[in-house]
């Protein structure tokens, strides 16, 4: 990935996701691959090298936000921690095999996530999956019913 657009990239990041973030999810020194639409426009960012070669970091929206792959929420989380929506130990394999999350299950959750907000699912400092926020955050703290999280991408078990 070329300097200008690396840093486009991580402008977007902080931008959705906080300071930080851009550098968590495209760090200078690591190889990325960047696939393009035919127009040129970012379309999907993966791990160009190492370890986790070919993993989707985060993929470009035509809304202009990014979605988050397993690899990023990670990177997410490791660096700033969030955002984030902690749930207890009995959806754990549910939320692997990118089951939703439901409120009732819902431990905790960052104050600001918002509905249509990328979180991570988290349970025990672990990212189980990633997806969209579908109640804001003080609605996963209070309802019994309803799904908290549409869950797009599980984690494999570590």
């Amino acid at each position: 990935m070329d300097p200008a657009e690396r840093e486009t990239l991580c402008t977007i990041a902080d931008y959705q996701f906080g300071n930080g973030a851009g550098r968590a999810l495209f760090p200078a020194e690591e190889v990325q691959t960047v696939m393009h639409t035919s127009s040129g426009r970012p379309q999907q960012v993966t791990c160009g090298g190492g370890p986790h070669e070919g993993q989707r970091i985060v993929s470009y929206g035509i809304d202009g936000r990014f979605t988050l792959g397993v690899e990023g929420g990670k990177r997410l989380y490791d660096a700033i921690g969030g955002p984030a929506v902690e749930v207890g130990s009995e959806s754990v394999p549910f939320v692997r095999d990118e089951k939703n999350a439901f409120a009732k299950f819902v431990h905790a959750v960052d104050a600001e996530v918002r509905p249509g907000d990328e979180v991570l699912v988290t349970h025990d400092g672990t990212v189980l999956a990633v997806g969209r926020a579908e109640l804001p955050s003080h609605a996963m703290d209070d309802f019994e019913t309803g799904v908290a999280v549409t869950v797009r991408e599980g984690a494999e078990a570590d």
